[in-house]
């Protein structure tokens, strides 16, 4: 069966590599927004960008897709720091990770993602299917966003459309 789509349980795992609506509700798919003034090209670069503290990195990072989102911060000092001391940053302000003003901060990521036309299509797309990421970490630790809040976020916009 191809990656992505599970027909017979009606459930969308949803990865990059997966077939549509699967792999267009991934992190990693191109779709621009801005949020604070600042543009992001996906999902995956505004995450990965929230690791940098410098300004300017972060807003290089928002621009990047896919992979080279996601690899961006590798053998970095900011993912060192990230994973000890479960800060992220945000236009030069500290968040914690395991705040509320970092959840916040995610919606109204995904809120204003949402505003995109072709991202509404795919949820739209997606409508009959239920969501899950089995590639997703649930250890909030080890990544900024984990499978539930990943999924949680995808099915809230969604039910708003």
């Amino acid at each position: 069966m191809p990656v992505g789509i599970m027909n017979k349980t009606n459930i969308i795992d949803i990865h990059s590599k997966g077939e549509y609506p699967s792999c267009s509700l991934s992190n990693f798919a191109e779709y621009e927004f801005h949020i604070d003034n600042v543009k992001c090209s996906s999902m995956e670069g505004f995450l990965q960008s929230l690791k940098f503290r410098n300004i300017k990195k972060q807003k290089q990072v928002c621009l990047l897709v896919g992979k080279e989102a996601k690899y961006s911060t590798r053998h970095t000092l900011a993912q060192l720091r990230w994973r000890l001391t479960h800060n992220l940053y945000w236009q030069g302000k500290r968040i914690n990770r395991f705040s509320d003003e970092y959840q916040n901060l995610i919606d109204r990521a995904y809120d204003i993602l949402s505003q995109n036309k072709d991202f509404q299509k795919v949820l739209k797309d997606s409508s009959s299917y239920e969501f899950t990421h089995f590639i997703g970490k649930t250890d909030m630790k080890k990544t900024v966003l984990t499978e539930f809040e990943f999924i949680s976020r995808l099915e809230r916009i969604r039910k708003k459309q």
